[in-house]
């Protein structure tokens, strides 16, 4: 379920929270409900739909030592919607040791790639159809 955090001055839409984060909002007493889910409880609290804020919070995420969870629209970003291949914009990913030869879904073995070089390259390796990456795919950090 997630739940709206509003903006006051304007009361656009600010972020998008899960239920348990709204909770810890409330708990912190840094917003207040402006819709609630009908009927709905978790343990004493009301289900909030739309939460407002009362006051300026900072969000400190808790970053060192981690790594950004692996996932194909990750891989999207990390190349800029760039294909790997021939360097136009691309909207799918590819494995470049394709899982029919062992190859993992993970940050080293995936790049974005356009439709035209997916299909070409289809299960084949990169010596096998003659193709070359452009760059070559990392393990990002938060930076």
């Amino acid at each position: 379920m997630a739940i709206a955090v509003l903006n006051p001055p304007d009361d656009k839409v600010l972020h998008i929270v899960p239920l348990r984060k709204a909770i810890a909002l409330l708990r912190r007493n840094v917003v207040e409900i402006v819709e609630v889910e009908d009927g709905s409880t978790f343990g004493p609290y009301v289900v909030p739909r739309v939460l407002r804020l009362t006051r300026a919070v900072s969000i400190v995420h808790q970053l060192e030592g981690r790594r950004p969870v692996f996932s194909k629209a990750g891989v999207l970003r990390r190349d800029r919607f760039t294909c790997a291949y021939c360097g136009r914009s691309a909207t799918t990913v590819d494995h470049v040791v394709p899982r029919a030869r062992g190859g993992r879904s993970s940050w080293l073995n995936l790049v974005a790639a356009c439709r035209p070089c997916n299909q070409a390259k289809a299960d084949k390796s990169l010596r096998d159809c003659d193709m070359r990456l452009q760059f070559l795919p990392y393990e990002p950090d938060w930076v």
